[in-house]
């Protein structure tokens, strides 16, 4: 088998557009990945093309070989546009490589370690107003976590007072969702090492599954002094980082409980497995970055069905649009994802919806502004 060709496609899947790549090949079959990056379609889709040239004429289920060849030949390497461009790639080629052997891509990965993929939803993210009216809707539907947070608009309060409103929406999502769902927390990186602290302990009351992104990505120290600060819940980190050279740090020093690599942007399935056993040696839990559109989704829930370290799962409704592209949704049950018995990833997008749902301007947080209009992290 060998590929002949490749083809990228974007459409909105609301908050934010997909970008897909197909793999063709001589021998009829084809392969689907996602190199999502928001605000970033066209330089994604070009570097898709770019990387892609490579691989025509040769056989996709060398998918190893060929990662290396494609990250590592370029001299120019890693990065979120080139690291997200080789994920689109990976993907597919796993994606031809099960539909060759007859297999999912999970069984490839060493066979199933569970047999359901538990998921956490999107209440009121970047929108408190929200927050309420989606977490009803998702308990009514039988999910067991939920996260919020990454409210942008909360930089033009002084530090007090975003504090005691960030503590006082989590404490209402306490009281509507009960003791025995999961709230997680997403802070975007947005605090300081010291206002981090403050707003963990501020959040300690409502005993939360996790504390995502409280400092940059690049910020080690930072996360060392909540470490320090005495956490009481559990550290998340990883979803801006690209590959196992930038996750070593944060294993080495235990800096976190759970890792977030994202499929999309960390290498595709080949990195994100080296990942994962890395993050096995040091006791820490992998819980996928996931909120981008279906094929993202399918490749995440693959990883996580073949490791031991599997935590939870992102899941973004984005309705109509996921049950639309997808010729075969998959099923959600209980909050869980049930992993299809089909060939490779088990997605089949139609192209048909696909150009029935153009392009928008992205739904997500473009800007933040302090309140002297300087430039606050998004």
């Amino acid at each position: 088998m060998k590929v002949t060709g490749l083809e990228t496609f974007e459409m909105w899947g609301a908050p934010r557009n997909w970008v897909f790549v197909k793999l063709v090949t001589d021998e009829g079959l084809h392969g689907w990945g996602e190199g999502t990056l928001e605000g970033r379609e066209q330089t994604v889709r070009t570097a898709i093309h770019e990387l892609g040239e490579y691989l025509i004429g040769k056989d996709p289920t060398a998918v190893e070989h060929h990662w290396q060849a494609m990250f590592r030949h370029g001299f120019w390497r890693g990065g979120v546009v080139l690291n997200t461009a080789l994920a689109a790639l990976d993907q597919a080629m796993w994606d031809l490589r099960g539909k060759a052997a007859g297999l999912p891509v999970y069984r490839l990965l060493g066979g199933p370690t569970r047999d359901r993929i538990r998921l956490y939803t999107h209440v009121g993210i970047y929108d408190p107003g929200q927050m309420i009216e989606d977490a009803q809707r998702d308990l009514e539907a039988g999910f067991t976590a939920v996260k919020t947070g990454a409210w942008a608009g909360d930089t033009g309060l002084a530090e007090p007072q975003a504090i005691a409103a960030f503590a006082e929406r989590v404490a209402r999502l306490r009281e509507v969702v009960g003791p025995d769902v999961d709230i997680l927390i997403d802070n975007h990186g947005r605090s300081r090492p010291s206002t981090a602290v403050r707003l963990m302990k501020a959040l300690e009351p409502y005993r939360l599954f996790w504390f995502e992104e409280p400092t940059q990505p690049d910020d080690l120290e930072g996360l060392r002094a909540l470490r320090q600060a005495g956490a009481t819940m559990d550290l998340a980190a990883g979803e801006r980082l690209y590959s196992k050279w930038d996750f070593r740090p944060l294993l080495e020093q235990r800096l976190v409980d759970v890792i977030q690599p994202d499929l999309c942007h960390a290498g595709g399935i080949t990195e994100c497995k080296k990942i994962a056993a890395m993050a096995e040696a040091y006791y820490i839990q992998v819980a996928p970055h996931s909120p981008q559109g279906p094929v993202s989704t399918a490749a995440a829930a693959h990883l996580a069905m073949a490791i031991p370290n599997f935590q939870i799962l992102e899941y973004v409704h984005s309705q109509p649009w996921r049950d639309r592209v997808l010729k075969e949704p998959w099923p959600v049950k209980a909050g869980h994802l049930v992993v299809p018995e089909r060939p490779g990833l088990g997605v089949e997008l139609d192209v048909d919806a696909i150009a029935a749902s153009p392009p928008r301007p992205v739904g997500v947080p473009r800007g933040a502004w302090f309140a002297d209009g300087s430039v606050a992290d998004v």
